[in-house]
Order: C-alpha cells, then sequence, then structure tokens
C-alpha cells in the first residue's frame, strides 16, 4: 500500500516553510524554508505584497516535492497555517489591490479610536464582539484604505487574511475559520459570527458585509 503524505505549509512574517509527512513513517520527510522581507515606514506601517507569499510557497512547494522520498500522487492533504490580521485587499476579479498591511503595522491607531467611538466606546465593543480595536487588528486597516487610498478602497471585494489569502491560491475558495476571524475586531467570538454593527462603524454604509468571505469551522476543509 502507498504511503499517505501531507503537506504542511506556514506563511510567516519572515518567510515560508513547507514540510511534508509520511503517516507510514510517521515524521517529516522533507522540508524547505524561503525568507523574504517587509517594507516599513516611520509612521509605522508595515507590509509585505502577497505575491512575495506565493512566490515562497511555489518555491518550498516544488522543493518537497522533487524530494526523492515524496510522490506527489501520494499527497492527501495540506494543512495551511499563517500570520495573522493582516488585510488582503482583493477585487473582483480576485487580483491583489495593493500590498498587505501587517499584524505589526501600528499607522493605524487613529483609526482604532475612530472605529471604537463610532460603534459606541469601548464597553460597547466588548458586548459585541467579546474583543477590542486593536491596531494589529484587521478593522482599523480597512478604514486606514478607505481614509487614504479611496480609490483602491472603491476596487475592494473582498477582505481576507494572509492564511485565507494562501487558502485562495491553493484552492479558488474564499473561506476563513473562526479562529482567524476573532483577530479582526469586527467578528462576535460569542456568536461565531460576523458584526455587522462593527463593520458599519468601519464603513456607514454597509457594503463591507458583501466584502467578507464565507465563516467555516477549523475542521472543515477550506477547498
Amino acid at each position: 500500500m502507498a504511503d499517505r503524505l501531507y503537506i504542511g505549509i506556514d506563511s510567516g512574517t519572515q518567510g515560508t516553510k513547507a514540510v511534508v509527512l509520511s503517516e507510514r513513517e510517521k515524521r517529516i520527510i522533507a522540508g524547505s524554508y524561503q525568507g523574504y522581507e517587509l517594507s516599513e515606514n516611520s509612521r509605522g506601517g508595515k507590509e509585505q505584497h502577497p505575491d512575495v507569499w506565493i512566490q515562497a510557497c511555489r518555491s518550498t512547494l516544488g522543493e518537497v516535492l522533487a524530494h526523492p522520498q515524496v510522490d506527489g500522487r501520494n499527497v492527501r492533504g495540506i494543512g495551511v497555517s499563517g500570520q495573522q490580521h493582516g488585510m488582503v485587499a482583493v477585487d473582483s476579479a480576485g487580483q491583489v489591490i495593493r500590498p498587505a498591511k501587517l499584524w505589526c503595522d501600528t499607522e493605524t491607531v487613529s483609526q482604532c479610536r475612530t472605529i471604537i467611538d463610532r460603534a459606541g466606546g469601548e464597553r460597547t465593543v466588548l458586548e459585541k464582539t467579546g474583543n477590542q480595536v486593536a491596531a494589529g487588528f484587521t478593522a482599523s486597516k480597512i478604514l486606514w484604505l478607505k481614509e487614504h487610498e479611496p480609490d483602491h478602497y472603491a476596487r475592494l471585494s473582498t477582505i481576507l487574511l494572509p492564511h485565507d489569502y494562501i487558502n485562495f491560491w491553493l484552492t479558488g475558495e474564499r473561506k476563513t475559520e473562526c479562529g482567524d476571524a476573532s483577530g479582526t475586531a469586527y467578528f462576535d467570538v460569542k456568536s461565531r459570527r460576523w458584526s455587522e454593527d462593527m463593520l458599519k462603524a468601519v464603513d456607514p454604509s454597509g457594503r463591507l458585509m458583501q466584502c467578507l468571505p464565507e465563516l467555516i469551522a477549523s475542521s472543515e476543509p477550506a477547498g
């Protein structure tokens, strides 16, 4: 009986790693890593273009699949982990609109205050989401885009987290799981639903509800 193989991908802030696990040998039989840089500015902005992640995924996957012990026909699943909170803005054609603002980006502190005030204060935010609006979370990055790059914001069709974007590249499906969604500041961790009130605190027009990926359980396949 052929060995069943499973690929793991970890797309992080500093690099991407891919490994292959052998079910028969119960160990990792191949691994590859590719590092990359991030772009910074004096205002606390920290960004990466998702193309960098995809290039790293292609490279690391190519290396592990070329390993003499790995037969790609025996791969039974791919698991993806990645950096949280970052904002990947995607248009209706599935193209990335601009570089992703990352979890470590602190350029959006003033947008956090705006969202909290519009939502009714910190206590109300906590009641609506079970969470707070931190500069590292996704919500403030969306408002930053709306205020600073309105032409890009007008093209916005889907908001994906970095982890979601890797899955989108692999499957063509726009989905996210509740653990990642909890770090957006517009997800109610108690009801496990998107918070329309918090999204309207970002954009009162209500259009953002149409820009969100499908919510799935962390145990469900993305595609």
